[in-house]
């Protein structure tokens, strides 16, 4: 009986210290959403009791013992073996004036550098080593960055989807805060920069449909079919957005990360088509909660007619492990759905340039890679 009352004791002790532990983690990663900014949260149609809410309906978390099997013991590549190959950038290029024209450089995951119009402009930049509140834990990159972060400079804007850690980073943003980048974020999501102490007048927070500006180009916070989250207790308490860059001879979409949503052809009829789509293909996996909010490629090739444009950039693949599904699945099957659709595709290596209005030929340089 005294042994029993031991192993009961140790039992009680190990749940207490774990409730203390995720206890202490819930509030390092809670951030408060300040009275000021919460009334124009309200203020949103897409926020509902208290969070914000997709237009098409959403599953619950499946969460059950398929999904856990499969993540622990499934059978796929989900990171590759060999080297991929990566194009450095030559940050001396960053200090000077951009072009005119429209180009792009893909810096992995959803990160893109957009010189369009005389302005340069940064989708998601994540320059960390790992997307997670820890450098020491969490899905790690699996190729080199085409530049250090401390190389990146001449940025004007950057656009962010929403929370996430492999989409708001905060070392990049810090970084780039102090060169006097400005910020252009979804609902809610100006709380973090501002706990960072990026001065508000870098910030534009927006709800869908909302545009702003920065010199002659014009930014609209389009929507998207996603959910926001960052620390145990903060889900759904922020916007996310697709987003539209506007300049004076060209346009671009970028997706952010989605599920597949009729919203997109709304999209495409007021603000397409459009002259570079950039639109996250991997990610996925099993089961109706993945599918609301996360698409197959398939899904994005589809996502590319809806809004209308010349050339799809896919992205969202292959720099985390993040899913369910061999790591060059997601660009094999984006390119297959593609050529179906007579889809002009862009598969350029992480640091190699796209010049728009020039041909570009495609290298299926992943197949060399494992």
């Amino acid at each position: 009986m005294k042994k029993l009352l031991n192993v009961l004791k140790w039992i009680a002790f190990l749940f207490l210290g774990i409730a203390v532990f995720v206890g202490i983690l819930a509030w390092y990663l809670h951030t408060d959403i300040s009275k000021e900014r919460k009334t124009r949260l309200q203020d949103s149609e897409h926020y509902v009791d208290g969070a914000f809410v997709n237009e098409e309906r959403q599953a619950e978390n499946e969460l059950g013992m398929d999904f856990l099997e499969e993540q622990f013991f499934g059978q796929q590549q989900r990171e590759p073996e060999g080297s991929v190959p990566v194009t450095p950038i030559d940050a001396s290029d960053l200090q000077n004036s951009p072009r005119p024209g429209l180009r792009s450089t893909w810096l992995g995951h959803a990160s893109v550098l957009v010189e369009i119009d005389g302005y340069r402009i940064l989708t998601d930049p994540v320059l960390s080593q790992r997307v997670s509140p820890f450098q020491f834990i969490g899905p790690k990159r699996t190729h080199k960055a085409p530049l250090e972060l401390e190389q990146l400079t001449g940025i004007d804007a950057v656009v962010i989807s929403h929370n996430h850690y492999d989409h708001l980073d905060e070392a990049t943003v810090r970084h780039l805060a102090t060169q006097g980048t400005k910020f252009f974020v979804p609902l809610g999501v100006g709380q973090y920069l501002e706990d960072w102490d990026i001065p508000a007048t870098q910030v534009v927070e927006m709800d869908w449909w909302q545009s702003a500006s920065i010199g002659e180009l014009t930014i609209v916070a389009t929507p998207n079919r996603h959910y926001s989250s960052r620390g145990l207790l903060d889900n759904k308490a922020t916007h996310w957005s697709s987003w539209v860059i506007s300049g004076g001879a060209h346009k671009v979409f970028y997706s952010g990360d989605s599920g597949y949503s009729k919203l997109f052809a709304q999209i495409g009829k007021r603000l397409g088509p459009f002259d570079l789509n950039i639109i996250k293909v991997g990610a996925y996996g099993p089961g109706q909660s993945w599918s609301d909010i996360h698409m197959t490629p398939e899904e994005a090739v589809q996502v590319h007619l809806d809004v209308g444009g010349k050339r799809m950039l896919p992205v969202h693949w292959m720099t985390f492990n993040l899913a369910l599904h061999d790591w060059d699945e997601p660009i094999d099957r984006a390119l297959k759905a593609a050529t179906d659709k007579k889809v002009e595709i862009l598969t350029p290596t992480i640091g190699e340039v796209v010049e728009a209005d020039q041909p570009h030929v495609n290298i299926k340089w992943w197949r060399d890679v494992d």
